[in-house]
């Protein structure tokens, strides 16, 4: 981002392999963050506002229509203090992450994870697959610059509970270096 930026709050995207913890982490992260963030799973939002041309039932999952989705998107990355969640990040513009996390796991636990979802068998094997050749990951890296590409595991409560304290350093670490104000209720000892 640039230095004249508006942005009083960052936009972190966290991505990866279905199964891997991004809505977890990304509600913990509202939670725990020094300033407002507003949480907006990806696919969700999707369904929600029919930002698809539909269904398609061998891959059971949404064919997405990325014009809408970026056009509804576009007002809320431009004014910052959004996390968003998704299986994918490179459908979103460079200008608009301040941080990339890639979320990692163990492909056999994934498997597990998807499993108890109920995933069809297809796409539990497609999913497992993309993980262990590091799809997401690699993704991330061809589209943002690789200083905000961060990649961290996910594979228990320990790991998920770290991650969560480091992004919020970085969040500290943002405002401070982007000379920005924490709203007045808040501790502002804890950017210093």
């Amino acid at each position: 981002m640039s230095e004249d930026s508006p942005k009083q709050s960052p936009v972190i995207i966290i991505t990866g392999t279905p199964g891997t913890g991004k809505s977890t982490h990304a509600q913990l992260l509202v939670a725990e963050s020094p300033i407002p963030l507003k949480h907006i799973n990806v696919g969700q939002l999707v369904k929600d506002k029919s930002f698809h041309h539909g269904f398609d039932e061998q891959w059971q999952s949404y064919t997405v229509d990325e014009d809408k989705l970026l056009d509804e998107l576009e007002p809320l990355a431009s004014a910052g203090g959004i996390i968003l969640d998704w299986h994918t990040c490179e459908i979103f513009p460079e200008r608009w992450a301040d941080l990339v996390v890639v979320l990692r796991c163990n492909h056999t636990m994934l498997w597990d994870r998807l499993e108890k979802r109920n995933y069809p068998l297809k796409k539990i094997q497609e999913n497992n697959e993309a993980e262990i050749m590091e799809v997401v990951l690699q993704e991330a890296r061809d589209s943002y610059p690789q200083q905000i590409v961060v990649e961290l595991k996910s594979e228990s409560s320990q790991d998920i509970e770290n991650n969560v304290t480091s992004i919020v350093s970085w969040i500290k670490q943002w405002l401070k270096d982007n000379d920005c104000k924490i709203e007045d209720d808040m501790d502002k000892d804890t950017i210093s």
